[in-house]
């Protein structure tokens, strides 16, 4: 079973900074890529940013510059650091894997549970 376990959401004032993290444990061969998405209500999920496993990284236009997605292979941790917040990026944020549990077979996703983040005027 393969879990992702995110943590670091709250409530933080605007122009504050909140870092997010996401463990993935269990049975995994190896993790191609990372990411973090996000959803509001009444809006799509969005893709906010994503590392692949060599490091290579792309964000969404509305955080760019502000957010700083990072990884560590060893400890299959992937980290997002959210800095001068603003109310729209108030959601659940969620941790992504892209990885597979065997040698043989193709990728697929796997997802977190979520986690609130909410930015206050």
């Amino acid at each position: 079973q393969v879990q992702l376990v995110e943590s670091g959401g709250g409530l933080v004032q605007a122009g504050g900074s909140l870092r997010l993290s996401c463990v993935v444990s269990g049975s995994i061969f190896r993790i191609n890529a990372m990411g973090w998405y996000r959803q509001s209500p009444g809006k799509q999920r969005e893709q906010v940013a994503a590392i692949m496993f060599g490091g290579s990284s792309n964000y969404a236009d509305s955080v760019k510059g502000r957010f700083t997605i990072s990884r560590d292979n060893a400890e299959n941790t992937v980290y997002l650091q959210m800095n001068s917040l603003k109310p729209e990026d108030t959601a659940v944020y969620y941790c992504n894997a892209v990885l597979k549990v065997r040698s043989y077979g193709t990728a697929r996703d796997y997802w977190g549970q979520g986690t609130q983040v909410t930015v206050s005027s």
